[in-house]
């Protein structure tokens, strides 16, 4: 017990300390010999980087993973494993060979591959890019809603009194329907041309029109254009239960239908105008092919009536892919409910004559209606309506079937994972031909992907990753191409760099572009590598005689999914043909392989050019460490942009013209855009200077850190720049469209629109949409700059 003698601090007795673990002398040796041995083995990993010679086979074990120079001995630039830059652009310069695309376009012009109906190509096609190198190559299928054609006729009725003949009882008011003219809606076969006559040959009928019997007056309707049919109305020609007779051109064909359907239309027929043809007509003195080079006259345009820059893609599952099982949506919003068939100018003839004399002529109206190609041929270009005693009787009978489509999809796996480049043609036709449309691009497209393939023969490995996508379903509405931009979207927002399209390879010498201005310089880059055919001029280019004039993105082909859905930059190139040059017979039997040979690029030269700038221009994007892009181009095409608006708003007379008050706040967004896309790219050249000269010592590792993080912190800026100018609720009416400064035109379809929420509110006279889109384009605009700028 305590008291006062208790002391005030107690001694406990307790054991002697012992160690927590048994041999811990041992175990210190031991974490001291391991941090030793790691130090050593990080100093001796940086002494060999920066001192010790690698040759080619140890820097294809790590050097592809870093954006410079791997060691002192001064190699080509870009590095790359395997094989050097220079040499791969040797390979993919030298390989496409013009035998070998002509061998396989005769292959692939060779019979009917209507899309859903062409499983034997796409087996063909996946086995040759294996044969090529092509390791993982696979066929990737959706089951998609489309027409094929059973039946059609097309007749221009009289009507006849009866004569009594004495007879009380027969009155003059009594009378009978006789056909006046029996449309053949056929292509003539030719001796000259191999597939013109082929028993299996697909039928002229358009892709998703109407079944139905019609028979009404008719209309002469110029192209069908929205502004068309506008000063029809104006001019107040009755419209409403005709059947309207349009020219192709200007236009998409299925909103010539649609506007005509929403404007009480019971019918469409649509035919080809040789005004439109240029200098080689017949009426010029030049022969019709098979002799010459103008226009057959029974020759036919098939193609698709989808409302493409309302939906395209399968009409029944907008914004989700086409696999068995998904829910089907109604298909009224992107294909016609009117019957439609396309007819040659020849069949057109009597159906124009028949409207001699009777409303207003064509010429009458603006310039536009003019130039019409059958004057000679005794066309006077009457509006109509068609006298009470004549009619067309419309029949067009469709079978709608859901059925398998098949993508080859091929692709060669690069070191870094997160970067893609994607490359794509389709490979259905509406013909057995195509030879131009699409096999033009399929032929030269094999010659890509062998010459990529005799590059990993001599070891290559991609520095990133390449896709390659033989599509199916194109010609209805971009059917393989969407759907696969749809199942696989989170992936290709996440990875895609680009996505390269070439559909029409070559139906002439004149070469066409269109692309988001990301790409506009290294295209440029590229087309100044690769020699013409045409050499007037010793040793020059493509680009030496290429008007370097680049089109805006619209639609039409396997792009536009990526472009204006996903915000992928895409391109779209080819050659085409001029006003001089032989007339290309698009998506008729004469779009030939005989026709190719001798009018539209005899000794297969230019699919051998394409073929070599495609290649190139994938190389360099897939390979150059910082990603060739660039961002100024676009904030110069952006306030180029901006400008087209304001004239457009001028030329509309837009009531309450925007002022310059309106859009100052989105000029402002875009110098602010302008200002940080130059210091990006400023950046980008700096850094890719300075892996090129790799002069940084060896014991300042850390500075090798943080240029590689910098280079790819600049790569994903350029990668996803696209993407910042996409609108989750997109377009108003069409919100499949995301795209705020791409999208095709809503009354064009093909043509490109640029800032088309703004420019459609003005040309429907819109304000509130005006101030809208305005508004909304200036917020993605300042977040695009802010985005680039962090």
């Amino acid at each position: 017990m305590a008291d006062e003698h208790t002391p005030l601090l107690a001694v406990v007795q307790i054991r002697p300390a012992r160690p927590r673990y048994p041999h811990h002398t041992l175990r210190r040796i031991c974490t001291i010999l391991l941090s030793s041995a790691l130090l050593l083995g990080l100093i001796t990993v940086l002494l060999v980087l920066n001192f010790v010679p690698l040759d080619d086979s140890d820097e294809a074990d790590w050097g592809a993973y870093l954006p410079w120079k791997a060691s002192d001995v001064p190699p080509s630039w870009p590095r790359t494993q395997g094989v050097e830059y220079r040499d791969l652009q040797d390979i993919l310069m030298n390989t496409p060979d013009a035998e070998m695309a002509k061998k396989w376009s005769k292959y692939y012009t060779s019979g009917p591959h209507l899309a859903g109906k062409n499983l034997s190509q796409a087996i063909w096609t996946k086995e040759k890019w294996q044969q090529f190198g092509i390791e993982n190559t696979l066929i990737v299928d959706y089951d998609i809603y489309v027409n094929y054609p059973k039946g059609h006729r097309l007749a221009l009725l009289e009507k006849t009194e009866k004569s009594n003949r004495g007879d009380p009882t027969v009155t003059s008011a009594e009378a009978t329907w006789k056909v006046k003219y029996e449309a053949s809606l056929e292509e003539d076969v030719l001796e000259e041309d191999g597939t013109s006559g082929l028993p299996d040959r697909i039928p002229t009928f358009h892709g998703y029109s109407a079944s139905g019997n019609v028979t009404a007056p008719f209309v002469y309707c110029n192209y069908g254009t929205f502004k068309d049919f506008q000063e029809l109305q104006a001019a107040n020609i009755s419209l409403l239960g005709k059947i309207a007779l349009i020219k192709y051109g200007r236009i998409f064909r299925g909103l010539k239908v649609k506007r005509a359907q929403e404007l009480g239309m019971v019918g469409a027929v649509i035919y080809s105008d040789p005004g439109d043809d240029g200098d080689v007509t017949d009426e010029n003195g030049n022969t019709t092919y098979p002799e010459g080079p103008a226009r057959e006259p029974s020759s036919v345009q098939r193609g698709s009536t989808q409302f493409l820059s309302f939906a395209p893609g399968d009409p029944t599952t907008p914004g989700y892919p086409s696999k068995p099982g998904v829910p089907r949506q109604p298909v009224d919003h992107a294909i016609p409910s009117i019957p439609s068939i396309p007819i040659s100018y020849l069949d057109a003839l009597p159906l124009l004559k028949a409207l001699n004399g009777h409303g207003p002529k064509a010429s009458s109206f603006n310039k536009y209606w003019e130039g019409g190609g059958l004057g000679y041929k005794s066309v006077e270009y009457n509006i109509g309506p068609s006298p009470s005693n004549v009619a067309l009787n419309l029949v067009n009978e469709q079978e709608y079937v859901t059925t398998p489509m098949w993508n080859v999809i091929g692709i060669v796996n690069g070191s870094i994972a997160d970067e893609v480049v994607v490359l794509g043609n389709h490979r259905d036709a509406w013909i057995a031909g195509g030879a131009g449309d699409p096999n033009s691009g399929s032929a030269a497209f094999n010659e890509v992907i062998r010459g990529f393939g005799m590059a990993l023969e001599a070891g290559w490995k991609p520095l990133r990753t390449i896709v390659f996508a033989s599509w199916d379903g194109e010609e209805y509405g971009l059917l393989g191409s969407t759907e696969w931009v749809e199942e696989y979207l989170p992936w290709l927002q996440q990875a895609t760099i680009a996505y390269l399209n070439v559909d029409v390879g070559t139906v002439g010498p004149d070469f066409k572009t269109s692309a988001a201005p990301l790409l506009n310089k290294v295209l440029i880059d590229t087309v100044h590598l690769v020699q013409s055919p045409n050499q007037t001029t010793a040793n020059q280019t493509v680009g030496d005689v290429w008007n370097h004039h680049i089109s805006t993105m619209g639609s039409g082909s396997d792009f536009t999914a990526f472009q204006d859905f996903a915000g992928i930059p895409s391109l779209d190139m080819g050659f085409s043909f001029g006003r001089k040059n032989p007339i290309y017979h698009y998506h008729s039997n004469y779009d030939s392989f005989d026709w190719m040979e001798r009018f539209g690029d005899p000794g297969f030269h230019y699919h051998a050019t394409i073929a070599k700038i495609w290649g190139l221009l994938a190389a360099n994007l897939i390979e150059t460490p910082v990603i060739q892009l660039n961002a100024t181009d676009y904030s110069i095409g952006l306030e180029k942009y901006v400008d087209s608006v304001k004239a457009k708003a001028k030329e509309m007379k837009f009531e309450n013209e925007p002022t310059k008050s309106h859009f100052h706040s989105l000029d402002k967004a875009i110098a602010r855009f302008q200002s940080v896309a130059q210091s990006h790219d400023a950046l980008a050249a700096k850094l890719l200077q300075q892996a090129i000269d790799d002069d940084i010592p060896w014991w300042k590792w850390w500075e090798r850190v943080k240029i590689y993080y910098a280079i790819r912190r600049v790569n994903t800026k350029y990668k996803l720049l696209e993407r910042q100018f996409l609108y989750a609720p997109g377009l108003d009416e069409r919100p499949w469209f995301k795209h705020i400064v791409f999208a095709p035109g809503k009354w064009t379809g093909y043509a490109g629109a640029t800032f088309p929420g703004i420019v459609e509110a003005i040309e429907e006279g819109d304000k509130n949409g005006v101030y809208k889109w305005i508004g909304i384009s200036t917020g993605i605009v300042e977040k695009a700059a802010e985005w680039l700028d962090e």
